[in-house]
């Protein structure tokens, strides 16, 4: 099997990864549909054969980045959940929350700006195992949304289960957005997005 200039001695878990990174990368550009591994193969420098001998196929590739990508986002909002589960017990959960949530998602991104996309790209067939990933994925997210909202929304005397099902899905797509005008402008940094995005979540206190 050939591989490229420069990757002969790198252990196979940093390829993995280079290769995973150019995924992850071509994936928050066009998604599942448009997802070719010959442009993956010459993003991360190495032949596509060797894609395939580790990753068996496009859904494989694929498959392995969106369960990256939201072990990577749920990481970091488990963090914020740990941090705030004794408020969420004494019934005091504040908008504070919000910003303490879009620093973890933002910091988590600054590395790796493509995973929320890859999460929620809706390309794929609608079965199969990139299909199963991509909906594990998000039940994922947000079911971690759902947990901050449900505090968040208790300590506001906010209980009907639809309710915070609806506004679940509203604050999803507000993150959606952020993180969306966030990659048409890589040169804001992590830290300024998250105070842009505090000035904004401010205003609806």
């Amino acid at each position: 099997m050939a591989e490229k200039a420069g990757t002969k001695g790198v252990p196979r878990h940093e390829r993995e990864e280079s290769i995973l990174d150019a995924a992850a990368g071509e994936i928050g550009r066009v998604g599942y549909a448009g997802l070719f591994l010959g442009s993956v193969a010459t993003a991360a420098g190495v032949s596509k054969p060797l894609i395939y001998a580790y990753f068996d196929s496009k859904d494989g590739v694929y498959v392995r980045c969106v369960r990256r990508a939201a072990a990577n986002l749920c990481d970091a909002m488990d963090r914020v959940i740990g941090e705030t589960e004794e408020q969420a017990r004494a019934g005091t959960v504040t908008t504070a929350l919000a910003g303490r949530t879009l620093a973890a998602i933002f910091g988590a991104l600054e590395h790796r700006p493509y995973d929320w996309r890859v999460v929620f790209d809706r390309s794929h067939p609608e079965q199969g195992p990139a299909a199963d990933a991509a909906r594990e994925a998000r039940r994922q997210i947000a079911e971690r949304a759902n947990w901050g909202i449900s505090a968040f929304g208790a300590a506001g005397g906010l209980t009907d289960s639809d309710d915070v099902s609806a506004l679940t899905a509203a604050w999803m797509g507000i993150v959606s957005a952020l993180v969306d005008w966030w990659l048409r402008h890589p040169g804001e940094t992590a830290a300024q997005m998250t105070a842009r995005s505090l000035r904004l979540v401010a205003l609806l206190d």
